[in-house]
This record gives structure tokens, C-alpha cells and sequence, in this order.
């Protein structure tokens, strides 16, 4: 079985290696992974969630299919959950055997064989009895490589002989030592005796009536030897007794297991590598499992297999959106929204009212946007969407701590910084950009960035408090088309009798409306007031 290649998310071997260069990948950031909510959401461990994005749309319809499966057959996630640990075991291993240097290190060998003997029994005990029930992705490929393996002669003939060299292994208990003396009783030279399967026993007397035996026998030690880490001795001293004893149980084996170096290099080692190949895959896989199994139970909510349209098309159009760090952050039942960037709007202006939801929902269409790009499903009821060349944010728990509201140089920078590494296929959503100046300043300012974005062709929002930049968009439009650019529009969320609604409607805004909504609430309108003096 030469030139093996399985992957939980990439279709060919060439694909992965494409994709474990960072250039190949969308630009979307640890950083930006963070301001989603994705990173706490995930919690990978040997990995992180920025090595799993990819805009190549034959990758991420292969891991619909690998999702599709974990979700349909719950047994799949048993089986990785299983193999896991014994695979982080093996790649420990190899990390000490790097570490000590044992290029001969034939326990070592032993010990790999037996955790990967034990990693076939589990996957071909696990996948066999559900192979009927997979797609033709990836387990599918991966079930039948792996009954290959274990129905082999070469692999049963493997397993017995490894069990018979183990139970040697495991029944060593205790070793015997002889050491030389001069003529001076001083040791002149030492070697293991014999390898026995019992440990050692004390002499001493109390000892000897608890176990009610008064006998020496070979095994019954007369006087013990300076034990390793006693107090006063040396740390090189010890590390020599260790190295000393190890490489005696190295010899011991050298002649039983020499034979199997050629099956170690060849057969079990090459194996091995493709199996831990899958070890990032399969804790990213289960931890994305987990996150989508949350979210469909969560009342509400909704998880849907988007229709992936070209990179060219820019599609965005997501029924029933919400925000998955919101969802599994409460219990209640989650307002969902409709959001679609099209020819009338590429990029939005949203305003409303304080806690009214801007905020949610423009982390909502990243979230939507990056679990796409990773080939999952994504928090809505339906959405046909294209990949990016990357999502771009700027939300204020990302500010510097350096900046502060007088610092409106350092701000522009940073917006700066994100238009030069726009393309015409990303993704920009800012929220409360230019905070740290007035309103005039910062209204000139947006004008010009969402022009300047528009015309680069951007999907993006820029959720604000500016509501004269919101009206202004028609305008800002109106010159980005003359350009050759794309149309801005307006989004409000929505109050119902002075409550947030939580609703995003695709409409023109009314500053004014939400302030006379709170007035009234607070009775601080006019009438209330006038009307309460009068009382």
C-alpha cells in the first residue's frame, strides 16, 4: 500500500500541501479569528483555526461531504475521539526518541508498533460497521485503506509477532546485577545477570514476617544498592545510573527485536506518518462537529449546507443569519436576520440604536462568511455564498491599548493598512471605526474610505452612529458607480414602540426616529414633560 494519502479536509495530496503555505490561503487572521469569536468558540490545541481556511472550492465541497458524515453518524466522532489520544502518544514518541537521540532505541520501536497496532484494531472496529452509511468523501476513503491494512497478512502476521515479543517486554519486573571487585573491594566492573518477571524482594525482618517467610531465595535482595536521586548524590551521578540500566535493557532486547528494524523503517514508521498526518485534522474536525451539534440544538437556530458559488460572483445571501458566539453564549431564542450584499449594496452603512444589534450582526456575516471558508456549515436557515480573498476587521476591542480618543492618527492608520490589503473579492466590517474623533471629522473621513471600498469592489459593513454618513450614502454611491465601482447602502436595526427589536431591516434611517423612541420611553419628550408640570 505505497503512496497512501488520506485527508479529513483536503481532496489530493496536492491540495494539502498547497494549503500549508500561509500564502495560499485567505487572508484571515488569528486576530480576526479572535474579534469573531471563532478562536474561544473552537479551543484547538495543536493547532490553530487560521491553518484550516481555503477559498478552493473542490476543498470545501470534499469537507461538506467529511461534515456531512460527522453529523449523520455519530459513531464517527467515537471512533476519532478514540484514536486521538493514541495518536498525540505516537507523535510524543517521536518526540523523545528526537530528543535522546536513540537512533537505535528498540524499546522505543516496540512501544510504536503497539500503538499503532492498537490505532488499526480501533479505526477498522469503529468505521467498518458504518461504512454503508457514508458519503463518498473522506471516511468512506478512509475506512476502506484502513480494512485493507487490518485484513492483511502482512499486518496479522505484525500482530502476533508483536504480542509474543510485548509479553516479554511487559513481564520484565526486575533485573539482576553483578559487579565485580578488586582486591580492594572496590566495584571494577558491573552487568545485568538476568532479566526475571518478578520484582526483587526486601531482606529486611519486618518484611519478612508480613509476608511470613524467613528463606533467602534469588530473589531476595541482602543489601540494597544507593538508590537513584538519594539524598547528597549528584544529578550526574544519578543520570548516570539511568543511562547505565537503560542502555543494559537496550542491549537485552537488541538481538529480539533487530530483525523488525526493516519493518519499523519501512512498514510501520511509513504508516504511522500517514496517520499522524490526520492528528490536526481530526481535533479540528470533532471540535467543528461539536460547535455545529451545539448550535442545531440551540432554539431558534438553524445550521445549513451553503450553495458555494464562484470566487467571481461575490455571493452573499444568508436567510435566517445569526451570530454563533451569541448562540451558544445564552439560552434564550436567538432573533435571526436576512443579509444579502448584491448590486444594489456591496457595502452597507448600518445605524440604530444603542445594544440594537449592529454589533451582532456584522460579527454574524464574518462568522458566516469564515465557517464557509472552512468548509463547514453555517449559522443560517439558507445561504448561497462565494469565498473571499480575506475577512478584514476593525472592532474597538481590537484598538491598541496605545490608542485613545485623541489619537485619531493612529485609527486612520489601521484602516489604512486594511484598504492596502484589500482585494476586490474580500471582506471589511467595521465597527464604530473613527469613534475617537467628532462627528464632522469622522462623517468626511468614512465618506471617503467607503467610496474608496466601493470602488475596489469590497463586500463590507460599517456599523456606526453616524446617521449623516447614512444618509449621505446615496451620494457616496452615486460617485463609486461613476467609477466603476460598486452601489452603498443603508441598513437600520429596528425599535418597535421604543424596544430593540433586534431586527435588521434594509431600509433608509431616521436618526430621529430612535431618539424620540427613547424620549418617549423615559417620558423626556416634550409632551411628557410639559404635560407632567402641568399635573
Amino acid at each position: 500500500m505505497e503512496n497512501v494519502f488520506i485527508s479529513l479536509l483536503y481532496p489530493s495530496k496536492e491540495t494539502r500541501e498547497l494549503h500549508r503555505d500561509a500564502a495560499n490561503r485567505p487572508a484571515i487572521s488569528d486576530k480576526v479569528c479572535d474579534a469573531l469569536g471563532l478562536t474561544d468558540m473552537f479551543a484547538l490545541r495543536c493547532s490553530v483555526l487560521s491553518d484550516f481556511f481555503t477559498e478552493d472550492e473542490s476543498v470545501l465541497r470534499y469537507r461538506q461531504k467529511t461534515f456531512a458524515d460527522m453529523l449523520a453518524v455519530k459513531e464517527l466522532r467515537e471512533t476519532l475521539d478514540s484514536i486521538y489520544p493514541i495518536l498525540a502518544d505516537i507523535h510524543e514518541l517521536r518526540h523523545m526518541e528526537s530528543e535522546s537521540g536513540p537512533a537505535d532505541s528498540y524499546l522505543y520501536s516496540i512501544t510504536e508498533i503497539e500503538l499503532y497496532v492498537s490505532c488499526i484494531d480501533t479505526l477498522a472496529k469503529g468505521l467498518a460497521p458504518v461504512r454503508g452509511r457514508l458519503s463518498d468523501g473522506a471516511f468512506a476513503a478512509l475506512t476502506d485503506v484502513i480494512l485493507e491494512l487490518f485484513e492483511s497478512d502482512y499486518y496479522k502476521e505484525l500482530n502476533k509477532k508483536l504480542s509474543a515479543l510485548s509479553q516479554r517486554v511487559h513481564e520484565v519486573k526486575s533485573v539482576t546485577i553483578g559487579v565485580n571487585l578488586d582486591a580492594g573491594m572496590v566495584p571494577a566492573s558491573a552487568g545485568v545477570i538476568s532479566v526475571n518477571s518478578e520484582p526483587f524482594k526486601s531482606g529486611k525482618l519486618l518484611d519478612k514476617i508480613l509476608r511470613l517467610s524467613f528463606r533467602n531465595d534469588a530473589s531476595t535482595c541482602i543489601a540494597e544498592l544507593t538508590p537513584i536521586k538519594r539524598n547528597g548524590q549528584s544529578d550526574n551521578a544519578a543520570e548516570a545510573m539511568t543511562a547505565a540500566l537503560h542502555g543494559a535493557m537496550e542491549d537485552i532486547f537488541r538481538s529480539s527485536v533487530k530483525g523488525w528494524r526493516s519493518i519499523v523503517g519501512e512498514y510501520v514508521l511509513d504508516h504511522t506518518d500517514f496517520l499522524l498526518q490526520l492528528l490536526p485534522e481530526i481535533e479540528f474536525v470533532c471540535k467543528a462537529t461539536g460547535v455545529l451539534e451545539r448550535l442545531r440544538s440551540h432554539p431558534g437556530c438553524e445550521i445549513t449546507v451553503p450553495d458555494i458559488r464562484a470566487k467571481a460572483e461575490k455571493a452573499f445571501s444568508a436567510k435566517g443569519l445569526y451570530n454563533p458566539r451569541v448562540a451558544l453564549a445564552i439560552e434564550d431564542e436567538m432573533v435571526v436576520n436576512d443579509l444579502s450584499f448584491d448590486e444594489e449594496g456591496r457595502i452597507f452603512v448600518l445605524t440604530g440604536p444603542n445594544r440594537g444589534g449592529k454589533s451582532v450582526i456584522t460579527v454574524a456575516a464574518g462568522a458566516c462568511q469564515a465557517m464557509l471558508q472552512l468548509g463547514m456549515m453555517v449559522p443560517a436557515s439558507s445561504a448561497v455564498l462565494s469565498p473571499v480573498s480575506g475577512i478584514f476587521t476593525h472592532f474597538p476591542e481590537e484598538a491598541d491599548d496605545t490608542i485613545d480618543k485623541g489619537r485619531l492618527g493612529e485609527e486612520c492608520a489601521r484602516l489604512r493598512e486594511i484598504f492596502n490589503a484589500l482585494d476586490g473579492y474580500g471582506m471589511v466590517l467595521l465597527d464604530e471605526s473613527l469613534s475617537s474623533t467628532g462627528a464632522c471629522e469622522a462623517t468626511y473621513i468614512a465618506e471617503e474610505i467607503l467610496c474608496a471600498l466601493a470602488v475596489k469592489g469590497v463586500r463590507g459593513i460599517f456599523s456606526t452612529h453616524l446617521h449623516d454618513l447614512a444618509l449621505a450614502t446615496a451620494s457616496i454611491s452615486e460617485r463609486s458607480l461613476s467609477m466603476g465601482g460598486g452601489a452603498v447602502d443603508t441598513l437600520v436595526a429596528g425599535m418597535e414602540s421604543g424596544k430593540r427589536s433586534f431586527k435588521i431591516l434594509r431600509a433608509k434611517p431616521d436618526g430621529k426616529s430612535y431618539a424620540r423612541d427613547i424620549a418617549n420611553k423615559y417620558g423626556l419628550s416634550f409632551e411628557n414633560l410639559m404635560g407632567e408640570q402641568e399635573k
